[in-house]
């Protein structure tokens, strides 16, 4: 088959950096790709040729509509192509999060991503377990800075539990507030993309933006917010209950973890885990898992994810 290619950034793009892009779709179908006069030309056995037929036409759409394309996204549609879903691949890019600072639309990148966020909009509280690079901490709070912009709440709480991992608090330089900042840093992150500098600074400063260590919960009812642990994995189940009974009136909460990185003490029962258990089933309560397919940080990052699986999985035949 031989498609046409609008630009030669559309081809550039296509290919990818060093055709690393073009290089997966050869790997993982078994085809040759070859540019020709403004055309990709395939070649293969007929049923793969059409498989990358419509992974190239699908990756070319989003292009001319300003989506970035990289190996990760190539791997994620070749797997829908393969299940015959390749449409699922539309109605995700189609529905917009949010908006950063800077006007760049938020937008899901796998069917995992886009349940997330669908369970988010319908549940008073979501409770996300995957591993990293899965945008849980990210998307939660581009829908958290939707719903302050659009009026929904009056504030967004964010909040981690300050776990050491493998290293002591006490040892950091500076107070208290000072100590437990390189903890939240990952939040304050996240926010100055969705809001710029400036802006986090003026919700920061009115009180319009929480961000704590989950200590500093305790004894509080949060109405009218828009509340997310993250990190949850690094909570007992004691610090869970009692981050779960703070949601007050028009409160909506977002927990989001990952039950591969515990830096609890030996011996110490995670929170989350706990919690998937005791709120399955209760309705207003979403609990969904993100896998190593929903991982959208680096395709590396995906194959650590797949290596590390692997390996505890080996482990626990010979334990």
């Amino acid at each position: 088959m031989a498609l046409p290619i609008s630009s030669m950034d559309t081809c550039q793009a296509i290919f990818g950096m060093n055709d690393q892009n073009i290089r997966v779709l050869e790997e993982e179908l078994q085809v040759t790709i070859h540019m020709h006069h403004s055309e990709l030309t395939v070649h293969g056995d007929a049923v793969n040729v059409r498989l990358a037929e419509e992974v190239l036409t699908k990756l070319c759409t989003q292009l001319e509509r300003g989506e970035s394309v990289d190996v990760g996204r190539v791997r994620y549609y070749i797997r829908l192509a393969q299940a015959g879903q390749l449409d699922q691949a539309e109605e995700i890019i189609n529905d917009t999060v949010a908006y950063t600072h800077r006007g760049r639309p938020i937008r899901c990148k796998t069917g995992g991503q886009k349940a997330y966020v669908d369970a988010i909009r319908d549940n008073q509280l979501t409770v996300a377990v995957g591993p990293a690079g899965t945008g849980k901490t990210f998307l939660a709070i581009a829908l958290a800075v939707a719903a302050y912009r659009n009026k929904a709440v009056d504030r967004l709480v964010l909040t981690r539990p300050a776990v050491e991992a493998g290293e002591k608090l006490g040892f950091l330089p500076g107070d208290m507030a000072q100590k437990v900042d390189p903890y939240l840093r990952p939040l304050y992150d996240a926010l100055h993309e969705m809001m710029g500098a400036d802006g986090f600074q003026v919700m920061f400063d009115t009180g319009a933006i929480e961000i704590a260590p989950l200590a500093f919960m305790r004894g509080r009812t949060l109405n009218d917010a828009f509340i997310i642990l993250d990190e949850a994995q690094n909570t007992t189940p004691e610090q869970m209950k009692m981050f779960l009974t703070r949601m007050g009136r028009n409160a909506k909460c977002v927990v989001t973890g990952d039950m591969t990185q515990i830096d609890l003490m030996p011996g110490r029962k995670s929170g989350l885990q706990v919690a998937q258990e005791v709120l399955a089933g209760i309705s207003g309560i979403k609990v969904l898992h993100l896998d190593k397919n929903d991982v959208v940080r680096n395709d590396l990052v995906q194959r650590i994810v797949s290596a590390y699986e692997t390996y505890d999985a080996r482990e626990q035949r010979h334990a």
